[in-house]
């Protein structure tokens, strides 16, 4: 999939995501980015995994953590709209979500193994759909919401995250 989601297929907050993937094959960037995101962490030192930057922030355990659990919940709303289930999708608070996660008992290898598991998942999820199930629209936080548009929320959810591991923990 090649075609960008137009701005009535998301709600507004997505806008931020999907800006952030470069032009090209959805499975390709996506393949990209996991390759480059396990490069850069996959021999950082235990110590540099529990870092923080600033007081109330998670560690860099949390936030890869956050990217693999934020695409489970994204690529599951791919495989419900898809599927042609366009009842509205709950939310969820991603606060609570890291609260309850074992991240911080895991070591950054289990968490990247964890991640491509995920990564695989929705690349077989997405590299399988016919260009029609990614033009579906479902519903979510009250507005539409295209199989397409997940999709690159996924992208771009992890470049935005990726970006501030470059910039304030790495």
């Amino acid at each position: 999939m090649k075609t960008r989601p137009e701005p009535d297929e998301y709600l507004p907050g997505i806008e931020r995501y999907v800006n952030l993937v470069p032009e090209g094959h959805l499975v390709d960037i996506l393949q990209s980015q996991h390759d480059q995101t396990r490069l850069l962490l996959k021999d950082l030192s235990e110590e540099q995994a529990n870092y923080r930057y600033a007081e109330g922030k998670w560690t860099l355990k949390t936030v890869v953590g956050h990217i693999s659990d934020v695409e489970r919940l994204w690529s599951y709303r791919i495989f419900r709209i898809a599927r042609g289930d366009a009842r509205e999708l709950p939310g969820y608070d991603r606060d609570i979500f890291a609260e309850s996660a074992p991240f911080e008992g895991m070591s950054m290898t289990e968490i990247l193994t964890d991640f491509t598991a995920v990564r695989q998942s929705t690349l077989t999820l997405i590299a399988n759909l016919p260009e029609e199930a990614f033009l579906r629209v479902g519903a979510f936080s009250g507005h539409p919401l295209s199989a397409r548009a997940a999709a690159f929320l996924i992208a771009g959810h992890e470049t935005h995250h990726m970006n501030v591991i470059k910039a304030n923990y790495l």
